[in-house]
């Protein structure tokens, strides 16, 4: 599946129904008066949050949406039938912007949570509504109102509760393919994910808790570069974020406080969100090697645990501080690091 996060389309109400001028003619009534209708209301265009949606894609190649536009009213004073609703349906996590303003226009995030995003224009009146003690025989209707149409850009940002940041190659996939059920592409070579990988990982009371690994943060990601300004906005919506430092890198320290200055930059929150620091690729160093980042760590930055995602070593610490964390998030001040 291609994943798509952000695309521009354009939705658009139905137009009302024109009223009628008609009138009655029926044998045995001479002075009918007017029986013009009223046009019907024009359909609404309605998204709508679903949980079996993961991506944008859909809209990559359907990019104008319409509702049903009311039919004209009738003899007989028959108002016109309404025009049938354009209900979108769109993953949760999805942001609505309005492309000429810049505002937000909806954010669902809810399954079930549904937002009027284009109203139908109302009908219009036929003769008969004109009717009046002045004016016994109206001879005009007014034509149905237009429906609102909007320009809109769609972002879906994912609903996680923990995030996985870090430099491409630091572990990201592997901690998550091993921590859930979730197969992301693994390879020994920078940027081998494009895109988020969001995994379930299960609490010791059964519940699940959704985990994303957000790809391609680099120097300048907050820019443009790379990959990391597309997937930075996934970060807004996580509660607490995985910070993994590859230990057999030649500088860990500066790799640390490279994505620290991409989340600062992009701003939005980001590095204020409470973060655990987390050493990975312990299989692939001595034990010396640790010992000194550690210190380091320690030292310039805060508390840090000590892992190997390959190796499936440290894995359960990881996660007890995990849960840990979670259950003090409500009452932190939001804090750097958990300790």
């Amino acid at each position: 599946m291609q994943f798509i996060d952000q695309v521009e389309i354009q939705v658009r109400g139905g137009n009302g129904g024109d009223g009628v001028v008609a009138w009655r003619r029926e044998k045995y009534v001479p002075a009918g008066g007017p029986s013009g209708g009223n046009g019907g209301h024009g359909g609404s265009v309605i998204m709508e949050a679903v949980t079996d949606l993961q991506t944008l894609l859909d809209f990559k190649f359907e990019r104008i949406f319409k509702a049903e536009d009311g039919t004209r009213g009738g003899n007989s004073n028959m108002t016109g039938a309404k025009g049938v609703d354009r209900i979108i349906k769109v993953p949760c996590g999805t942001v609505l912007i309005n492309t000429q303003t810049e505002s937000i226009v909806a954010d669902l995030t809810e399954a079930g949570q549904r937002v009027v995003i284009a109203r139908g224009g109302k009908g219009g009146m036929g003769n008969k509504y004109f009717l009046s003690n002045s004016n016994r025989a109206p001879e005009h209707a007014l034509p149905g109102l237009p429906g609102e149409i909007f320009d809109l850009r769609m972002e879906l940002k994912l609903i996680a509760e923990v995030g996985i940041i870090g430099l491409p190659n630091a572990g990201k996939s592997t901690l998550i393919s091993v921590l859930s059920a979730a197969k992301p592409k693994v390879a020994d070579y920078p940027f081998t994910t494009l895109v988020p990988n969001l995994g379930v990982v299960s609490k010791p009371n059964g519940d699940g808790v959704v985990f994303a690994d957000i790809p391609g943060l680099i120097e300048g990601a907050h820019m443009g570069i790379g990959l990391g300004h597309d997937f930075l906005r996934h970060v807004e919506r996580t509660r607490l974020l995985l910070h993994m430092v590859d230990m057999t890198a030649e500088d860990p320290l500066a790799d640390y406080f490279t994505i620290q200055a991409e989340l600062e930059a992009y701003d939005h929150g980001l590095a204020s969100k409470p973060q655990i620091l987390v050493l990975n690729k312990s299989d692939a160093v001595d034990i010396d090697r640790i010992a000194t980042l550690e210190q380091e760590f320690a030292a310039k930055v805060g508390e840090s645990l000590v892992i190997s995602a390959v190796a499936q070593k440290g894995l359960a610490p990881l996660l007890q501080k995990v849960w840990q964390a979670m259950e003090e998030l409500p009452a932190l001040n939001q804090p750097l690091f958990l300790s």
